[in-house]
């Protein structure tokens, strides 16, 4: 990854075609839930989530998720801070047709809860396997730091 803003470009366009997430808080057992990630355009320092009142994330606070490209090739985890947004315009500009499938009720639906989730660091790997590194790894050989891929660490917003 050539910079921190290359790499949060790259996340972003991976997102896009694959937009799940494993999503869980940091002060509770609960395990992490996978969630659909909404995205705004020009946005990269957050993450969207429309989830049910009585969903265990519901209660918000420090969390952290987890990303995995569709072609395996993009990972990440992500930390920051998870919290309601009662917007009507933000719910608006993020509402689809598969959001009204989970909510019969519409925008209004009762139950319907907008999360925000504020990216405060990441930490990302890309894999990109360069043509030697690939036959290496069928036959057994040593593959090299540079032939691997990328992996950058961030800070966005730092706590």
């Amino acid at each position: 990854m050539a910079n921190d803003s290359t790499s949060i470009a790259d996340f972003y366009k991976a997102l896009k075609h694959s937009p799940f997430v494993m999503i869980g808080l940091d002060d509770t057992p609960d395990h992490a839930e996978p969630m659909t990630a909404q995205i705004e355009d020009g946005v990269h320092d957050t993450l969207w989530f429309f989830t049910s009142r009585d969903n265990r994330v519901a209660i918000g606070g420090g969390a952290m998720a987890q990303f995995s490209s569709k072609g395996h090739d993009f990972f990440a985890c992500l930390h920051g801070t998870l919290s309601v947004n009662a917007n009507p315009a933000m719910i608006d500009t993020l509402w689809s047709k598969q959001v009204e499938s989970w909510f019969p009720g519409g925008k209004t639906d009762p139950n319907l809860l907008l999360m925000h989730f504020a990216i405060d660091s990441a930490e990302m790997w890309q894999a990109d396997l360069s043509l030697t590194g690939m036959v290496k790894m069928m036959f057994g050989g040593k593959i090299s730091p540079d032939e691997v891929g990328d992996h950058a660490k961030l800070t966005l917003h730092p706590a």
